[in-house]
């Protein structure tokens, strides 16, 4: 027992002579593990306790718990010890003020979301209905049912990102190794959305269907993904009067009661007439005087719009000489660019919180 005893004596007085030697983390770490490791020092001293007797064993074990105790308090107490230095040395270093709240982030709207939850706030105000689509369309719908056949020059004004749906679809019947349903593709405009809806419900109807659409073009102006809201009114007797009424209405809302609006001639094959809206210069006041934005015309494009052709009617079954209506669309992107008066639409999608954060 009492060379036990003097064994652990003696590594207790070598551990204080070791620690007070060093002064770096890892150091500790592995003294610490020297003497209480399972081929430890301490842990050695212990295996010998099979020698002694029974009344001796307690004594012993009390004087290798103290000791063990001892090495963990001491090796723990340094380590806090270099911790604190290294922290306050970094401290000064930085003359960083540890003692400052961190900054609470909290998340916000993307600034496109915003516009379109304004968007649809004013229309919903008005009684339009919101109706949301899916992205991939048929060529039918996207195309034909609003009178844009294969052949027709305007489908040279959207360029379309089409699927391999042979590739894509795997299962779905196949002919000579590609898809034999229609042709699919992304959406270029949320106008399908108002066919959907026409197939499925009687009129009268008024919605408008906001979303994401694809076309190939990317510029400052352009982006191969982007988003429109367009609308929809069907009834009886419903006039060019009623659209310009909604209109001017929603620009007054959204831009303020001091925007002028002008409705000039244009063509879209699922209108008919058609037209352009376009608003005072929100950035000259309308005065065109040596501004770039609106090219010193004091005049701003901001959507299309016009009557529902009978030929779109006679697509989904409504009889054009009962039921007229009227149909518009713009995109969100330009809405929020003339409103925050962003100049380049790539800001929108960089997430550059420099810039997202303003709004």
């Amino acid at each position: 027992m009492t060379d036990l005893l003097t064994e652990i004596e003696g590594l207790e007085k070598q551990f204080g002579e070791e620690i007070e030697k060093l002064h770096h983390s890892n150091e500790i770490l592995h003294l610490k593990a020297t003497y209480l490791g399972k081929s430890g020092h301490l842990s050695s001293i212990l295996k010998k306790m099979g020698g002694v007797s029974a009344e001796d064993r307690p004594t012993i074990g009390q004087k290798a718990n103290i000791l063990k105790g001892k090495i963990e308090e001491e090796c723990q107490r340094l380590l806090d010890s270099l911790k604190r230095g290294a922290l306050s040395e970094k401290t000064e270093k930085e003359k960083l003020d540890i003692t400052l709240p961190v900054p609470e982030l909290v998340g916000y709207l993307h600034p496109i979301s915003q516009v379109r939850q304004e968007v649809e706030e004013i229309f919903v105000g008005l009684g339009f209905q919101v109706h949301e689509g899916q992205e991939i369309e048929s060529d039918y719908y996207n195309f034909e049912a609003l009178n844009i056949p294969a052949n027709h020059p305007a489908r040279d004004m959207q360029d379309t990102f089409y699927i391999d749906v042979g590739a894509t679809l795997r299962g779905c019947p196949a002919k000579e190794g590609g898809h034999t349903g229609p042709p699919l593709l992304l959406r270029t405009h949320t106008s399908p959305v108002q066919i959907h809806v026409m197939e499925r419900q009687k009129a009268p109807i008024a919605m408008i269907a906001p979303g994401t659409v694809y076309r190939r073009d990317s510029d400052a102006s352009h982006t191969p993904m982007f988003h429109q809201v367009e609308g929809l009114l069907v009834d009886e007797g419903v006039r060019f009067s009623d659209l310009k009424g909604v209109l001017e209405l929603f620009v007054h809302e959204f831009f303020g009661k001091k925007t002028i609006v002008r409705f000039r001639p244009s063509y879209f094959p699922f209108t008919e007439p058609s037209a352009e809206v376009d608003i005072s210069c929100l950035f000259c006041g309308g005065t065109g005087n040596n501004c770039s934005v609106c090219k010193r015309s004091g005049w701003l494009e901001v959507m299309g719009c016009g009557m529902v052709s009978p030929a779109v009617f006679k697509k989904v079954g409504y009889d054009s000489r009962r039921y007229s209506g009227f149909a518009f669309g713009m995109g969100i992107e330009r809405m929020a660019m003339l409103k925050f008066g962003v100049n380049d639409i790539r800001l929108f999608f960089e997430n550059d919180m420099r810039f997202l954060k303003q709004f």
